[in-house]
């Protein structure tokens, strides 16, 4: 089973813990393997630019068809080695020496930058282009199954935002330089012949004098041969249960690697909202990187407008990932993944409507800016959910079905915009000229905001408004407020002294426990360490007279600890908390029978708790003289509000009366002279219905442990 993620855990800011990046980068190993990552992304990204504006000059002269199919079609032979080795080289990654398999990649991918504008055909570019990628494919999942073992685990998170600002941060870099060649390639000419000839020869010589750097830094990181898989710390197994059956990745065969990074994918919820999210968002990217160029043209930018757009993408996506994170570091990352994917294709859609250039350009720049914030909380979020044993695969299986959906859209994108051309709508006085680009793009934003709902709603654990969510982590709030998360259960049970509160929740988690439910039974107060000396202060009669306030405070220190260390954490992983007193006790007892303003014990419990609520109060309702009478026959002293008066007593009654009146949807009163039996079948009826679902692994093992008990 993947480690448990906290369900209300909210975006860490880029910064994190301690150094911060500079701590990350003051670690010899992976300052170095960063250092050769740099460089290539900058090669790879400028490469990039240079073939798709070459792939746009060949297509001249014919249709606008021929054109936009040309540009299509350079990045459609980068993205096919996805299809066939994506999950083969995952599998490698987990079962081979990840050193020695970097180094020859690196190797391979210079030979072939080299030999492109040294053969200088076009159909050796689409060879040599295949093998590169192929290469690539092999070296990624490599690299990112060694990053967690040159890293300790508290700056993983950094080092992973780090190689991703690189990565996607040098291409405004990269985009600049493509800018100032193409507006100075006369000029550059005069003094670099070759140049003229073609302007992308640099571009691929550059490349392939990056990747050799990359080769020879990674040879020497010798540690990582002796690292190839990243050994966590040992994890205590309960006796109770059943042996492991977990295979170490290096005994799979091939195949099974493979099979369990897809199967890891399909059973694991919220691996399946990332997935759907990032698909829909990739599938946009790659209508964006096939149509781009294109739509400027479309727009009378030419090659400078390209690169400015081009940039501006890029320099939104690293904003995104950087100061993102930051700024919403109280947003949930679930909640944070699919409303970005959702922002971002809204501005997908805004952009492709506008014609002026300035606006698309800032337009690109917020919607980089979305994207990036998805794909560094996605990234986390997925590195957080799967275990060490399958991250290889399961990253690979995920990149390939990324590099897939690119392929398709890359490919689909110009194709589809050359078949629709240019066409004029009219809404009575408006009129809109659009191209085919625009129009493409247009349905690209509307699929990344379908994509970004499902996602959002596959993966969403609150049931706090989101707008809330939002508002609270610009603004710096507490991001718990209310129920939180919408999975487990929370049971109630209140009433007066002797109503046989202790007695029903025992019954009710023997019932609950013996259908596989993980049930959390609890008190109030006295449920954790601090409530225990807590409960002390407060029951015990010998610790002298205490004021009805320094009374509630004491209740409400207690209750806002229980919350925090009892209640919430069972809820986020799905348990059902039965709990004896909570929140009605404190405007029963310190209210209405020490008088207090029930208002003023109110908002004490909703700051003690950030207003969690049960799903359902059982209230027990009892005669106080049968409760008096019941607890009495305990041989032990009464504590200090047993102690009390019959009018004190009947007050709270009242009181707990009243609540229940005033919300029955939320309440479920039952006679307490009735016998437990009977009691133990009203709640058991009102609260089936209520039940969350259960996986048939859970149960199992559940009644398992039960049972050997």
């Amino acid at each position: 089973m993947p480690s448990p993620v906290p369900l209300v855990d909210a975006a860490h800011s880029a910064a994190g813990e301690g150094d911060g990046f500079r701590g990350v980068l003051q670690i010899k190993a992976f300052r170095k393997l960063w250092f050769a990552l740099s460089l290539s992304s900058f090669g790879d990204w400028l490469g990039f630019l240079a073939q798709t504006a070459l792939a746009a000059s060949l297509g001249t002269g014919g249709t606008y068809q021929r054109e936009t199919s040309s540009v299509g079609a350079v990045v459609l032979v980068r993205l096919l080695p996805a299809v066939f080795f994506g999950p083969l080289a995952g599998a490698f990654a987990d079962r081979f020496d990840r050193r020695t398999t970097m180094v020859l990649a690196d190797c391979a991918r210079f030979g072939l930058y080299i030999s492109i504008p040294i053969v200088h055909t076009l159909t050796w570019l689409f060879a040599a282009t295949f093998l590169i990628e192929m290469m690539s494919l092999f070296w990624i999942p490599a690299k990112e199954a060694t990053v967690p073992n040159l890293v300790p685990r508290q700056r993983l998170e950094q080092a992973n935002q780090l190689s991703l600002l690189t990565t996607y941060g040098s291409a405004p870099v990269a985009a600049l330089v493509f800018s100032m060649l193409t507006l100075f390639t006369g000029v550059l000419a005069r003094a670099f012949p070759f140049l003229t000839t073609n302007k992308v020869d640099l571009a691929l010589y550059f490349d392939g004098a990056t990747f050799l750097v990359s080769a020879i830094t990674i040879f020497s990181l010798r540690e990582i041969s002796h690292l190839r898989r990243g050994q966590p710390p040992p994890v205590e197994r309960d006796a109770e249960m059943a042996e492991p059956t977990d295979v170490p990745a290096r005994e799979l065969s091939i195949w099974r690697a493979i099979v369990e990074g897809w199967q890891f994918i399909g059973e694991t919820a919220v691996v399946r909202g990332l997935v759907v999210g990032m698909l829909g968002a990739f599938a946009a990217a790659g209508v964006v990187v096939g149509l781009a160029k294109i739509y400027v043209g479309d727009l009378g930018g030419g090659n400078p407008g390209y690169g400015a757009v081009f940039g501006s993408v890029f320099v939104g996506l690293a904003g995104g990932m950087f100061l993102g994170p930051r700024f919403l570091r109280g947003m949930p990352r679930r909640r944070l993944f699919g409303s970005s994917i959702v922002g971002s294709g809204l501005l997908l859609a805004a952009t492709a409507i506008v014609h002026n250039l300035v606006l698309v350009v800032f337009g690109v720049l917020a919607m980089g800016a979305c994207a990036g914030i998805a794909w560094v909380t996605g990234y986390t979020l997925l590195g957080l959910e799967v275990e060490d044993e399958k991250r290889g695969r399961t990253w690979a299986t995920l990149q390939s079905l990324m590099k897939i959906d690119l392929l398709v859209m890359v490919a689909a994108g110009p194709f589809i915009s050359g078949h629709i051309g240019f066409h004029t709508l009219r809404v009575q006085h408006v009129v809109w000229r659009g191209s085919g680009s625009a129009f493409t793009l247009l349905g690209a934003g509307l699929l990344a905001l379908v994509a970004g709902i499902v996602a959002y709603r596959e993966m969403d654990d609150r049931d706090v408004p989101l707008w809330r969510d939002l508002v609270g982590a610009l603004r710096g709030w507490n991001p718990l407020d209310g129920r939180g998360v919408s999975t487990g259960l929370f049971v109630a049970f209140e009433g007066g002294e002797g109503a046989g509160k202790s007695t029903q929740t025992r019954l009710l988690a023997s019932w609950l426990g013996e259908r596989g439910y993980e049930v959390v039974m609890t008190r109030e107060p006295g449920a954790t360490a601090i409530g225990r000396q807590l409960r002390q202060l407060l029951l015990d009669p010998d610790n002298g007279e205490l004021s009805p306030r320094a009374e509630a405070l004491l209740y409400a220190a207690d209750r806002a600890q229980h919350v925090a260390e009892v209640i919430r954490p069972a809820l986020a992983r799905g348990a059902i908390v039965v709990t004896d007193r909570y929140v009605d006790s404190s405007l029963a007892y310190q209210g209405a029978g020490r008088a207090l303003a029930t208002g003023e014990v109110e908002r004490l419990s909703q700051f003690a708790t950030s207003g969690l609520k049960p799903d359902i109060t059982v209230l027990l309702d009892v005669h106080v003289v049968e409760g008096l009478k019941r607890t009495s026959k305990r041989d032990e002293l009464p504590d200090r509000l047993e102690a009390e008066s019959a009018e004190f007593h009947d007050r709270v009654r009242a009181a707990f009366r009243e609540l229940a009146e005033a919300a029955p949807e939320r309440y479920l009163v039952v006679d307490a002279a009735l016998p437990a039996g009977e009691i133990q079948h009203l709640i058991v009826r009102r609260i089936s219905d209520m039940l969350p679902a259960i996986s048939p692994d859970l149960r199992q093992t559940v009644q398992l442990k039960v049972a050997r008990r």
